[in-house]
């Protein structure tokens, strides 16, 4: 009876931790959900005096094909940036957290700089070599500016994987007999395969995000979600870019959504 009341205890706070984490990730879209179906929202009014659908009109009708690009562009930048940051984290991580060698915590100083510094003049300042070398306007020099800011975070979270990642494993594998190619499938990418996740994520999330840098090396020509949705908050026209801006993070929530349902099947599974 007593261990019976316990579990019910500890279901009744999970449930409560649960709705409160739900709430708090849901409470800052609420205002954009209501603001999207408002026709009338005139301050101080806590509510809109009239709803309707103007701006979801606008948004699948009148701006469709517009916004449809500018989703197409945007999954394409963060997923080709994301695929690259990850290709090059993996190598890149296991270096960095199996082996010590000099210059090592240079390298680690090189990796957060761009981070650090502000986006901004990271962007003004390849800008000028973008330039010279005709990849300004281009999708090219997009994810090249964006690999700027995500490669580090893959690099880090890679390196810190391999950091708990013990190679005799590998070794014991090559003396049964298994090929570099078992090696690789069958030992090391199960064990890294929650961190290629999050590093993917990572890159994915702040690919995705980017404004400053799209805008500067894109030039315009490349129009992705950000770059459209800050010229519609421009523009006065709140209900549209509270809209826009659900469009603009639904993607990245189901790229969240994902990620983690990935992690939890590896996790119960324990094999591929």
């Amino acid at each position: 009876m007593i261990l019976d009341r316990d579990d019910t205890k500890r279901r009744l706070l999970f449930w409560g931790v649960l709705l409160v984490i739900v709430a708090a990730i849901a409470l800052p879209f609420l205002p954009l959900f209501i603001w999207s179906f408002s026709e009338r929202w005139f301050f101080p009014d806590l509510l809109p005096a009239r709803f309707g659908l103007r701006a979801w009109s606008y948004v699948f009708d009148t701006a469709g094909p517009q916004i449809l690009h500018a989703l197409w562009q945007s999954v394409a930048v963060s997923g080709v940036t994301a695929l690259i940051s990850v290709a090059v984290g993996v190598p890149a991580g296991r270096v960095l957290g199996l082996y010590d060698f000099r210059g090592k915590n240079l390298v680690a100083v090189l990796l957060i700089l761009p981070v650090i510094v502000p986006s901004l003049s990271v962007a003004m300042g390849l800008h000028l070599w973008f330039l010279r070398l005709g990849l300004t306007e281009t999708a090219v020099g997009v994810v090249l500016v964006h690999l700027t800011f995500c490669l580090p975070y893959a690099v880090f979270v890679m390196w810190g994987v391999f950091a708990n990642y013990n190679p005799d494993f590998e070794d014991q594998a090559r003396s049964l007999g298994a090929s570099t190619v078992q090696v690789v499938a069958r030992v090391m990418l199960p064990f890294m395969f929650n961190g290629v996740l999050v590093a993917g994520l990572f890159a994915f999330l702040l690919s995705w995000s980017q404004y400053l840098s799209t805008l500067i090396i894109g030039g315009g020509q490349i129009t992705t979600l950000p770059v459209l949705l800050f010229a519609l908050m421009g523009s006065g026209d709140r209900p549209v870019a509270a809209a826009v801006s659900l469009v603009f993070v639904a993607p990245a929530l189901g790229a969240l959504i994902v990620t983690s349902r990935g992690m939890g099947q590896r996790n119960l599974s324990g094999v591929w």
